[in-house]
């Protein structure tokens, strides 16, 4: 167990050296892009009529506000407070929301089309590649090449031909949101058939792509499984193929595991140039205003949480690899 401290402390302080190296990127980055968020916003408050005095006593009123009135280190070590303080900010373009109001309900919406999206894609390609890989034949011959043509499709590219097939040509499905704007958020079956209406086209295009890369990994892996020694040898004792099958799925199935695992700690920003496309209320979608926008608050607050969640499922991952893994285990001792 000492050898796991000492591997649990080692994985830890590198784990937070890229956490403030993630602050440290996201309070900087933003304010690389061209442009004075300010004077957006002033610009939308006050049309041209109003003398320039009083635009310059707005202006340096909203300076103040958010604090860019002070130097950038001063800003930079008052960010860090409030991270640790839980205070993302708020908003320069949807003032005066905080951006945790914002992204809280954002987060939502993303967990609420990534998690189903991964499951069902993990399970629907798993099983098809367990097939392909048992039954070989036409069904391999079929199952290898679509799978192989649909994980080659990047997400925002199938988002876009799923977005004006059946959004814009056939007209079966909203082009975009999470719901229609004449209705207003409820527990009503009313809104939730048209919360699922608009969900159908995003959720499929992740799905879609998640089952392809799903079931090349789960093909090779039981295609190396069924050539083990114990496979063999479980032949020649007269197992039936089920049982044998049963065994082999178990072991070709730990990879994915894996790559599920890390899937759901990075589903916040797994997809985010798909919420885009269609204009789905989540993390990424806030992103992509936050930037249009020169919204800091908002920019740093949603890579702040996707780095969060990467950093946080990677960790875990290792620790469980550091509990689990017998390489991992032999070095531990080696070192303890």
């Amino acid at each position: 167990m000492k050898g796991f401290t000492k591997y649990f402390f080692q994985k830890l302080f590198w784990y937070l050296l890229a956490f403030f190296l993630a602050l440290f990127l996201n309070f900087f980055l933003p304010r690389l892009i061209p442009g004075d968020p300010i004077s957006v916003i002033v610009s939308k408050m006050m049309s041209g009529t109003v003398a320039s005095e009083t635009q310059e006593r707005v202006y340096q009123s909203f300076m103040e506000e958010f604090g860019l009135d002070k130097p950038l280190p001063i800003q930079f070590f008052n960010y860090i407070g409030n991270v640790f303080r839980g205070d993302l900010g708020t908003s320069f373009s949807l003032y005066p929301l905080s951006v945790n109001e914002v992204l809280g309900n954002a987060i939502v919406w993303t967990i609420f089309l990534q998690f189903p999206a991964i499951i069902v894609g993990w399970i629907l390609g798993n099983l098809l590649g367990a097939a392909a890989a048992y039954r070989k034949g036409v069904f391999d011959k079929t199952i290898f090449p679509v799978a192989l043509f649909v994980n080659s499709i990047p997400y925002y590219a199938l988002a876009i031909i799923l977005l004006y097939f059946f959004g814009v040509y056939l007209g079966w499905f909203p082009i975009g949101g999470g719901y229609s704007r004449t209705l207003l958020p409820s527990w009503s079956w009313t809104f939730a058939i048209d919360v699922l209406h608009h969900y159908f086209l995003p959720f499929i295009s992740i799905v879609l792509v998640t089952i392809g890369g799903q079931a090349i990994g789960m093909r090779e892996m039981s295609i190396y499984e069924l050539n083990t020694d114990y496979v063999t040898y479980s032949k020649m004792l007269g197992i039936k193929d089920k049982k044998i099958q049963s065994y082999v799925f178990k072991n070709a199935v730990l990879p994915q595991i894996t790559g599920l695992a890390i899937s759901l700690g990075t589903m916040v920003g797994g997809a985010l140039i798909t919420e885009i496309v269609f204009g789905y209320p989540g993390v990424g979608t806030w992103l992509f205003n936050g930037i249009r926008q020169l919204d800091y608050p908002m920019i740093q607050g949603s890579t702040l949480i996707i780095a969060l969640m990467v950093l946080v499922a990677n960790f875990i991952l290792d620790m469980v690899y550091g509990l689990i893994d017998p390489r991992i285990k032999a070095v531990q001792t080696e070192e303890g």
